[in-house]
């Protein structure tokens, strides 16, 4: 079992293109059973933050392939701009 402090360290990597997705911001929980649904990855800054970000990336649970000691792997296909999944 692992923290939240502990996950939020750790960089989310789509195995599909092998891309930094970026390191999570937040999670969705069930809360009937404390189980995480969802992982919240913040947007890309856009022009050194002048135009402000892209969109989040939410990535569900059932996509995570792996939590491993460094890196998160998730097969996520290739993303066009990063945008939500959900």
């Amino acid at each position: 079992m692992q923290k939240l402090s502990e996950l939020s360290q750790k960089n989310v990597i789509n195995i599909d293109d092998g891309g930094s997705i970026g390191k999570i911001t937040d999670i969705v929980l069930d809360e009937t059973t404390g189980r995480i649904n969802s992982l919240i990855i913040a947007g890309r800054m856009r022009a050194f933050g002048l135009l402000g970000r892209q969109a989040e990336v939410v990535i569900p649970w059932d996509m995570i392939s792996r939590v491993g000691n460094d890196v998160i792997l998730v097969r996520l296909g290739a993303i066009q701009g990063k945008k939500s999944i959900i």
